[in-house]
């Protein structure tokens, strides 16, 4: 994904069954932070990490939603477990993180098809202001992603 290109649309279901697109984040900035698994460790560190500074992200008028390709049903027990405050949406049939180029499709131990962790800044017009894909066991910069939202 470009920095400054429009957003590819979205659509996600959240852990109380609701389904969400981009649209619901007209006039919003978002960070958008793709994850590979729920209960893993780096993943649990990424996603409290966050949660740790929802203060913060307020104050910047961001929205997170974490985004997983595990059923709604292991993200709802996986937020209530670590006490996560912002959305976690299923991205089951994965097609959100075909837009955002961001679905690991190699073999990994056996296993494929999940996102790669990523983190995305979707500004109040739908336009990617912050673009990062990790190596997997590295978490997001999130000083740059508040420093980017510092900016908009």
């Amino acid at each position: 994904m470009e920095i400054g290109t429009k957003a590819p649309e979205f659509k996600l279901v959240t852990t109380e069954l609701k389904t969400i697109t981009n649209k619901d984040y007209v006039g919003k900035n978002m960070v958008l932070l793709f994850f590979p698994l729920a209960f893993t460790s780096v993943c649990t560190t990424e996603m409290c990490t966050a949660n740790d500074d929802m203060q913060v992200y307020k104050e910047l008028d961001a929205d997170i939603v974490g985004i997983s390709v595990d059923s709604p049903f292991v993200l709802k027990k996986f937020g209530e477990e670590n006490k996560i405050a912002f959305t976690l949406a299923s991205d089951f049939d994965r097609s959100a993180s075909k837009a955002f180029d961001t679905l690991f499709e190699d073999n990994f131990l056996g296993l494929t098809g999940f996102s790669n962790r990523s983190a995305y800044i979707i500004d109040r017009e739908g336009i990617i202001r912050y673009a990062e894909t990790t190596d997997g066991q590295s978490l997001p910069d999130f000083d740059k992603i508040k420093s980017t939202l510092q900016s908009l």
